[in-house]
């Protein structure tokens, strides 16, 4: 967590001609958002684009489906709003809360060669597919498919 905004500047600075987006939870964005400062002042012109829930999701999904919903720590009541956050830096802050706002949102983004926040707002409790599994370097992609705990390995299909 928290990883994507930082790696997300430093290949916008090694390939400015690419566009460069950030895919980040809120809360892996809460923990380097002050990272804004120095996109801004340095004109590096990423992305990020925030699928909020409202919870540490990757967390709140291991407790559903590991530790029989005993919930902690992983709502995010009092969450911040993330345009006006962008827009307190001098980025740019956009929201998109509905499926057809998502393509607009994306091409002004594209199209304003700024820093950008984006604010998807989504589905409080929705799953992600697919994630890491806790597990040692040499296990390879997991994907969550069903509710039983079943996994499958992308590489190998174990």
């Amino acid at each position: 967590m928290g990883y994507g905004f930082p790696a997300a500047m430093g290949a916008k600075v090694g390939k400015p001609e690419c566009t460069v987006i950030d895919i980040a939870g809120d809360g892996s964005f809460q923990m380097n958002s002050q990272e804004l400062a120095t996109v801004v002042q340095n004109d590096i012109p990423v992305i990020v684009a925030i699928l909020n829930n409202g919870f540490l999701g990757m967390v709140r999904q291991w407790q559903e489906l590991f530790f029989n919903r005993r919930y902690s720590e992983t709502c995010l009541e009092s969450s911040v709003d993330f345009v006006k956050l962008a827009e307190a830096y001098g980025a740019l802050g956009l929201r998109a809360t509905k499926k057809s706002e998502v393509k607009d949102v994306i091409e002004e983004a594209v199209k304003s060669q700024r820093p950008t926040i984006i604010d998807f707002v989504v589905e409080r409790k929705k799953m992600s597919h697919q994630w890491y599994r806790q597990a040692p370097p040499s296990m390879r992609y997991w994907t969550w498919s069903d509710r039983n705990e079943t996994y499958a390995c992308h590489t190998c299909g174990k």
